[in-house]
């Protein structure tokens, strides 16, 4: 049973997370011949005070 978790910035709509998660599970099907009942995905969403790149947060640029 596949597991993917994807890690992103919040502020993406419902649609697009819908749309993503649909798109996820295909890629995952079509590669590994899992079926699609037996993949799992998993959304996790920062905030950008959680996010930081090269010591500087997102939030505070």
């Amino acid at each position: 049973m596949p597991y993917v978790t994807v890690k992103m910035l919040e502020g993406r709509s419902e649609e697009q997370k819908k749309a993503l998660v649909e798109k996820v599970t295909e890629a995952v099907t079509e590669t590994t011949g899992a079926s699609k009942d037996k993949v799992v995905v998993f959304i996790e969403e920062m905030s950008k005070n959680h996010y930081a790149v090269a010591g500087k947060r997102l939030s505070d640029e």
